[in-house]
């Protein structure tokens, strides 16, 4: 059945919501390309990008993305760009989607892809075009364009649960790392801290708690936003068990919280909050993700993922890594290529 592509306005998210949910459930896409993330996102910030459908000859949907429009600043002035799930403002687009792309029907999954790509080059109301958080690889960046540019790569780090219950989670870590936490579990009572997960009445008290831990801990700190609040309420509230929120204590209370998503055997610790440490050793964000290794590893779960973060304490705690990439790819006009002719002579990367 031949496919067709249409950009349209976005649809009432009361009626987006189960047609999106009716291709998540033929897909393989992952946590950030769900609804519960989607969803939220769009209620939280009030977004408005384009929906990109890609429909067979019923009407079914068999690919199904966002695009954000705006005006990105540039080198020599202003450009039209498209950004893949994201608005293009940077105020809006604080929550960091990863693992972008396509939510795509899996067993029409490339040719969907050829038809988005398709339907991408036919428009002319762009010059450029923004994939945040892509896999190293992605078959996105076919797309046929004057220049492909990557703006940022960063390492996932991530926990092998399978390798945790083969032999001991201190045993897989650096000297150093294990010292570290070792030293975290005498100060506090020489256990790891217990984990209790949230019920919906602990959802609002516990976030507060995270909010308040966080204040003053970070320059550019999400949680002073009230949309952000909004959103990662949102996503605990409605996630069911994709979402986790946890509170990790001992006989001396609160050590910290972690906000975590599930998805296929992986969990993914997207936001936490730490107690101040109790003496000059004392690590309570390292004991919190040990003791979030033990629980998830107990579980049966494959992967404890940090996400994407260059953070020395996510490299510490790891036992192995992938990588998501920034790209930005360009079309062709004088001002852009006068642009790469700037940046060659003064040696200033496209990120900067």
């Amino acid at each position: 059945m031949a496919l067709t592509a249409q950009f349209l306005r976005l649809p009432d998210l009361a009626a987006l919501g189960p047609r999106w949910q009716a291709l998540e459930a033929r897909a393989d896409g992952g946590f950030f390309l769900s609804w519960t993330w989607m969803g939220a996102w769009l209620e939280s910030y009030g977004a408005r990008p384009e929906l990109l459908a890609i429909t067979d000859d019923g009407g079914q949907d068999v690919a199904l993305a966002l695009f954000g429009q705006a005006m990105q600043s540039r080198l020599l002035g202003r450009s039209a760009t498209l950004w893949l799930n994201q608005s293009g403002d940077p105020a809006t687009d604080r929550p960091f989607i990863e693992y972008n792309g396509l939510l795509t029907a899996r067993d029409r999954a490339g040719e969907a892809r050829e038809v988005a790509l398709r339907a991408l080059g036919k428009r002319k109301d762009w010059r450029s075009l923004r994939l945040s958080g892509i896999a190293a690889g992605s078959a996105l960046l076919n797309i046929p364009a004057r220049r492909k540019s990557r703006i940022d790569l960063s390492p996932v780090y991530q926990v092998d649960l399978d390798a945790v219950r083969a032999s001991d989670y201190l045993s897989l870590l650096s000297s150093n790392s294990r010292s570290q936490i070792r030293r975290a579990i005498k100060d506090h009572g020489g256990a790891l801290p217990r984990i209790a997960a949230a019920t919906p009445a602990d959802i609002a008290p516990w976030l507060a708690e995270m909010q308040a831990l966080n204040r003053g801990r970070h320059a550019d700190n999400a949680w002073g936003g009230d949309a952000f609040r909004h959103f990662v309420a949102t996503l605990a509230a409605r996630g069911g068990d994709a979402v986790e929120l946890l509170r990790i204590t001992d006989s001396g209370g609160v050590v910290g919280l972690l906000l975590n998503f599930i998805h296929e055997g992986v969990a993914m610790n997207y936001q936490s909050a730490f107690a101040s440490p109790r003496s000059a050793k004392d690590k309570p964000g390292l004991l919190c993700h040990a003791a979030a290794v033990d629980h998830y590893a107990g579980r049966g779960l494959g992967l404890y993922s940090l996400l994407a973060g260059k953070d020395r304490y996510k490299q510490s705690l790891a036992t192995r890594e992938e990588a998501l990439e920034w790209w930005q790819i360009d079309r062709f006009s004088p001002r852009l290529e006068a642009e790469a002719l700037l940046r060659k002579v003064l040696r200033r990367p496209i990120s900067a």
